[in-house]
């Protein structure tokens, strides 16, 4: 029997986006010859997986764990949601995401093989998208929701408040979940992010033909109202006059996570 070496499986990988154990037992029955594997991998429908990794991805799946001060969310993406509510597709996520609950966000690293044969079982180009794990500083409380659409969720939320109660802060998570804020703070928005807009606005506003002299006082306060579609704390609660800041009652949302098809 030829002598595989881990770096040969990896090239082999590289150059025919196989999965890890296909990659070996086909350099084994090639003897170690790189361009028959690769050929046996063609005949077995096992290579060009890695062609699809420019390809629109979409669909997929969101889970949520949570428990006590802790939660944690996962969002697998993929290009179809029938291959998204498939079973296949659906036990990956939750196993992914128990794991990630329970060994932090670097048990994604342990499913590298699973990821691959996901990816040949479907012919789709599978990605993990955001992984986050939240535990919340003691006195703190955390909320999660989930959003489910034909048994699959599709838009996820962790957020830790601080002083807020446990009703109010799942106000605040169902609110995220559709409102989709950018950001926390307006500190929170990168300055380039401001002053594209700030930018942009002033052109909006020279167009109208405003008097030049009131541009600044116009464009500061359309710049306002862009903070409040784009700022959780600045956004009206639910859409109404109140801001999320305001049904605080003194307190505040220490931060929040967000996961959703096509975000």
């Amino acid at each position: 029997m030829a002598d595989v070496t881990a770096q040969d499986v990896k090239s082999l990988r590289d150059a025919t986006g196989a999965g890890m154990m296909d990659a070996k037992k086909a350099l084994i029955e090639a003897e170690g010859d790189a361009e028959a594997a690769a050929q046996i991998l063609r005949e077995k429908g096992l290579a060009k997986a890695a062609t699809r990794t420019d390809r629109e991805n979409a669909e997929g799946s969101v889970a949520v764990v949570a428990e006590g001060n802790k939660a944690a969310l996962v969002h697998i993406k993929c290009e179809t949601d029938f291959s998204a509510k498939s079973e296949q597709f659906q036990t990956f996520v939750d196993s992914l995401t128990a794991n990630v609950f329970s060994n932090g966000v670097d048990a994604v690293d342990g499913y590298t093989q699973e990821l691959d044969d996901l990816r040949l079982s479907i012919k789709e180009n599978v990605e993990v998208g955001k992984v986050e794990v939240v535990e919340a500083e003691e006195g703190n409380l955390i909320d999660v929701y989930l959003h489910k659409q034909d048994g699959r969720g599709v838009n996820g939320v962790i957020v830790e408040g601080k002083g807020v109660d446990q009703e109010t802060l799942h106000q605040v998570a169902l609110h995220i979940a559709f409102a989709k804020p950018a950001a926390l703070t307006r500190e929170e928005i990168p300055e380039e992010a401001i002053e594209k807009e700030r930018a942009a606005l002033l052109e909006i506003t020279k167009a109208e033909g405003k008097p030049e002299q009131a541009w600044e006082k116009i464009v500061e306060g359309r710049l306002t109202g862009w903070f409040r579609e784009s700022v959780l704390l600045d956004q009206g609660l639910h859409g109404d006059k109140t801001s999320v800041r305001d049904s605080l009652g003194g307190g505040e949302i220490v931060r929040f996570v967000q996961a959703y098809l096509g975000g």
